[in-house]
């Protein structure tokens, strides 16, 4: 299976970003207005900074309960692995 084949298979191929200085606050609203469970952090919408996930925030709020408080730079994953459609889902 192709990684195209699952992003066909989703009711949205959208991709939603969140520029890094967002409050975490705005972070949750956007995971639970979209339905999904990571955004892509972008300080333009076009290049990829990062990605935060419901993860990271349950993560942080386990260690430290003022992550509520904090921006998605400071909780966000920097490096990033990606790639294509036509990459094999196993890969």
């Amino acid at each position: 299976m192709r990684i195209g084949e699952i992003i066909r298979a989703k009711p949205s191929q959208d991709v939603v970003t969140i520029g890094p200085d967002a409050g975490v606050r705005e972070l949750l609203a956007m995971l639970s207005d979209h339905n999904i469970g990571a955004l892509i952090v972008s300080s333009d919408g076009r290049s990829l900074d990062g990605i935060v996930s419901e993860r990271d925030v349950v993560r942080r709020l386990h260690s430290d309960g003022t992550v509520i408080n904090n921006v998605v730079s400071a909780i966000m994953t920097d490096v990033v692995e990606t790639c294509t459609p036509d990459d094999d889902l196993d890969d």
